[in-house]
Order: structure tokens, then sequence, then C-alpha cells
């Protein structure tokens, strides 16, 4: 047993999500561990070209209210990369046109996106863009430091090999050591252990492809053509001077079943391109499939997943990190406040309820996908006709809003159109923006009516609840908004406020009040 401490919450796994979730756990003040498996953060697959990881709306809008977006953005390793990747684009595919993003390749324009329509309702432009890029080495440098920083303490070297959970704790193993912890968290990948050991069923789709992600020296470059293209036996893009990816339909066979050679490579290139193109050297190399599972619920007793091992489908798109970084945000306050006793019936398990959802519709987005990357004629036809789709004003605007995660929305069973939506970023009456104040994790009562009663209301919860008062530059009609510390808008009013309901509101997200 090690130092016989008890820790309110072990994390599996020291990636973007375990790290951010121990950020979180820890701006709620509890003891977090985080073990990973690898010895080191370094690995030269999270550096370009394959690194780069493509941030959504809401995760950009996290790490802004957690005082994270400035050190993602604009640190220099950030900023080379993105200029280097949008250097390289240019470079090779010579648009004129600014890219929004894609689907399945194909791609969605700026100049044909309704980025208000995108955004409605009651959506205010982000300090932000809606979406950017960062490479994940550097995302991890960042939420490592802050986890540092806020006194997580992470043990690298340290693979979870099993664990026994009772009424009121954990026993984890891991790295010829035993911890306990109030609860664990599996956020451990895709073929976690965590999941594994902890009888989580896990269903899906198998998988239609290998593909393959590398670094090459050609040994005659111009002999393959630059950009992406649809062959009779796949996909393969090619980005000079040497990154190449390619899709092979063979069921997944070749995924983690044998080591990946310069030979096989180039033999999967010559066929899927139809060129005799030769590989010189083969520098970096990493496969992946389609294949799209989730598990069927992401809590087990006090046992609970997030990121890929909740929920693995291919990277096309880009919508991985994102879906773990928005559970880590929704988890994060919700464990926080059953771990303080303070959390309402239920709070917990709509962890489950909220975020199962948007993993089923991500696996969906990233299955339909592969229908238009299938080496057949019906499927080319199809693309062709959702080519033409994407070029219209209202096509691009749903694959912005899909891509970009503008339309994300939890069902909280409230009428009010901006309910279980992001809240929009109010330039407040005292200067700052609402974004600002969600940075201690607390919860917001918006009184833009300034009222002594709200004040009243929320002191029954103020250690949970900040009343912030006073008109805002665009409250857009709005008399009063509460906001959950994920600054999803759990209740909002137009005109007369009914005390009533904001007091039944609060009590659903923030338990009884003192």
């Amino acid at each position: 047993m090690h130092d016989a401490t008890v820790y309110d919450v072990v994390i599996a796994g020291a990636g973007p999500v375990g790290l951010f979730l121990a950020c979180e756990l820890r701006l709620a003040r509890l003891s977090v561990l985080v073990l990973e498996q690898a010895e080191t953060p370094h690995s030269p697959l999270k550096q370009l070209p394959f690194g780069m990881r493509g941030l959504s709306s809401p995760s950009i809008e996290a790490f802004y209210r957690r005082g994270l977006l400035a050190d993602i953005a604009a640190q220099p390793r950030a900023q080379d990369a993105h200029s280097h990747r949008n250097a390289s684009t240019a470079h090779w595919m010579q648009h004129q046109r600014r890219p929004g993003g894609h689907f399945a390749g194909i791609q969605f324009f700026h100049d044909k996106i309704d980025i208000d329509s995108a955004r409605w309702p009651y959506r205010l432009p982000s300090p932000a863009d809606t979406h950017m890029a960062s490479d994940m080495a550097h995302i991890e440098s960042v939420l490592a430091t802050r986890a540092n920083a806020m006194g997580a303490e992470i043990r690298r070297g340290a693979s979870v090999t099993g664990f026994e959970q009772t009424g009121d704790a954990v026993t984890i193993h891991a790295g010829g050591e035993t911890f306990r912890a109030r609860w664990l968290v599996g956020c451990d990948g895709g073929r976690s252990t965590v999941r594994k050991a902890g009888g989580f069923e896990f269903g899906g789709t198998d998988p239609e492809f290998t593909g393959y992600s590398a670094e090459v020296e050609l040994a005659a470059p111009r002999t393959l053509p630059p950009g992406r293209h649809y062959t009779p036996t796949g996909m393969f893009t090619y980005q000079p001077p040497g990154t190449i990816a390619m899709v092979d339909f063979d069921g997944g066979a070749f995924h983690r079943t044998r080591p990946v050679t310069l030979e096989h490579v180039q033999a999967v290139l010559r066929r899927i391109s139809g060129m005799d193109v030769t590989v010189a050297a083969l520098k970096l190399v990493t496969t992946w499939t389609d294949r799209a599972f989730q598990a069927s619920t992401y809590r087990n007793g006090r046992v609970l997943l997030a990121g890929d091992a909740a929920h693995t489908h291919s990277p096309l798109g880009g919508q991985g990190l994102n879906l773990g970084l928005g559970d880590a945000m929704n988890l994060g306050w919700k464990l926080a406040a059953t771990i303080h006793g303070v959390a309402p019936d239920g709070l917990l398990d709509s962890y489950t309820l909220e975020r199962h959802p948007v993993g089923a519709q991500i696996l969906d987005w990233s299955r339909a996908q592969v229908a238009l990357m299938r080496p057949s004629p019906s499927t080319r036809a199809l693309a062709a006709i959702i080519r033409d789709l994407i070029e219209t004003r209202d096509g691009a605007t749903y694959f912005a809003s899909r891509v970009w995660g503008l339309s994300l929305r939890y069902d909280l069973g409230d009428g009010h159109p901006l309910a279980g939506r992001s809240t929009p970023d109010f330039a407040l009456a005292d200067g700052t923006r609402l974004g600002e104040r969600l940075r201690n994790g607390r919860g917001l009562l918006l009184d833009f009516t300034a009222g002594a009663s709200l004040q009243t209301l929320a002191d029954g919860w103020n250690d949970r609840l900040v009343h912030v008062a006073g008109d805002a530059t665009d409250a857009q009609g709005l008399s009063a908004v509460l906001v959950r510390p994920d600054g999803i808008v759990a209740w909002a009013a137009e005109g007369a406020v009914s005390q009533a309901e904001l007091a039944q509101a609060a009590m659903r997200w923030f338990g009884e009040p003192d």
C-alpha cells in the first residue's frame, strides 16, 4: 500500500483528457493522483505532422473559461506548429479560399458559412475563433504544467494493471504498487485497462479499413501528386516533402498485427495510388482504423470512464480530442460536488446521460465519413452530391456547426432555447467578460435586473454559486441566467423572473441551499 494515502480521485492516463480532468478536480480542492503508463510524455508521433489537432468551439471555450487559452494558443510551439501546417497546406493545396474544415475530405469554406445562424441562439462572439489548431504535445505540456502547479500528483511509468472496488473506495494496482482512492476515472485510451477490468459493456462496429499516417522520404517526390486522392482501391493524401496518409479497405486486418515496415508501406502506397512510387526511407509511421465502439454507461459504481476509454472511433475529422475534453469539463464539477457531499440526487449520473448521446453522435459522424470513402462507384456518386450540398450556404453552415461544435446542446428539459447550450460570453457592466468569471469553477447567477431578491436567493448557495449583478453590453433580452460551472446554461429567463423556477433549477444542479 502506498503510504496508506487515500486519494479523492485516481486518474488512469496522463493524456489531455486525464490532465484536464486533474485540473478540474484540483480546482475543487480534491486530492488527485494521475497514473500514466509511459515513462515520458515525449513521443515522436505527438509531434508534427501526426500530432496536429483541431480544437472545436467547446474546447476553446473550456480552455478560455479556465484561463488556459492563452497558453494553448500563444506559446511558440503552438504558433509554429499552426503556422507550419497552414503554410504547408497553402503550398500544396493552393487554396484561394479559407477552408473551415472537412467531412470525409470534402471541404467547406468560410465564405459560404452564415456564422450568425451557426451560433444561434444567443451566441455572442468568443474571444477566440470558432476553431484553432495545436499539436498534441503542446496541449499535453500546457495541461501537465497547470496540473502540477495546482498540486496534482503525476506518476509516470505506472501502468494500471487492475483494481477492486468496495462501497466506499477503490484499490488500484499500478507499477508494482497499490493505491487507494474514493473514485477511479479511466482516461487510459481506446484499449483501456480500467474499462476492461471494470466490466463495462463496450459495443459498436468493426473496422472497414487500416489507416496509415507516415513520414517518409520518397526517391522521386514529384512522382506523387499532392493533395487528397480517391482511387479504386482506397484513398491517399500527400503533403510534400514526405507526409502521407492512406486508407486501405482491408477490414482493419493489418492494424497492430505485425510491424509496419518500409516495404509494407511502399506496397500499400503503390497499390492505392496506382503509381510506381519508391519509399527511400521510413521515418515515422502509425496505423489506425475506423473501429467505432462506445461504453453503454460511463459509470460503474466508483469507477468512471472519459475520453477514448469511453468511446473510440476513427480520427477522421479530428473529433476525438474535443469529445474527451468535453467529457472532462462535464465530469469534473459533478464528481467534485459528489465527493464534497453537496451534489443533488442524480448529478453524477447526469454525466452519462449528457455525454453518452454526444459520443454516439460523433461515432455516427465518423461512420458517415467512412461511407463516403469506400472505393466504389456508388460512393463516388454520393460524394459528388455531398460536395454540391456543402457548397451551398445552408450546407456549409450545417457542416461548420457540427464540426466546430456550435450545435452542442444538452437536453435539460427546459423550454428556453438557451438552456443546455454554452453560455454567451457576455461583456459585463464591471468591465469583465463572463468567461473570466468562471475561472474558479463555481456556478454563476447572472442578474441583469440587479434585484436584491435574486442576491438573497443566490446567497443560499454562497459557496457554490456567485451572484453577478448588473447589465451586460448585449443581454439580448435576457433578465437572468443560471450558469453551471462547466459554462452550460442551466436556466434562463426573459422579462419577469420566477424565483420559484430559479430556486428549483438551482437545487437541481447545486443541491440544497445552506
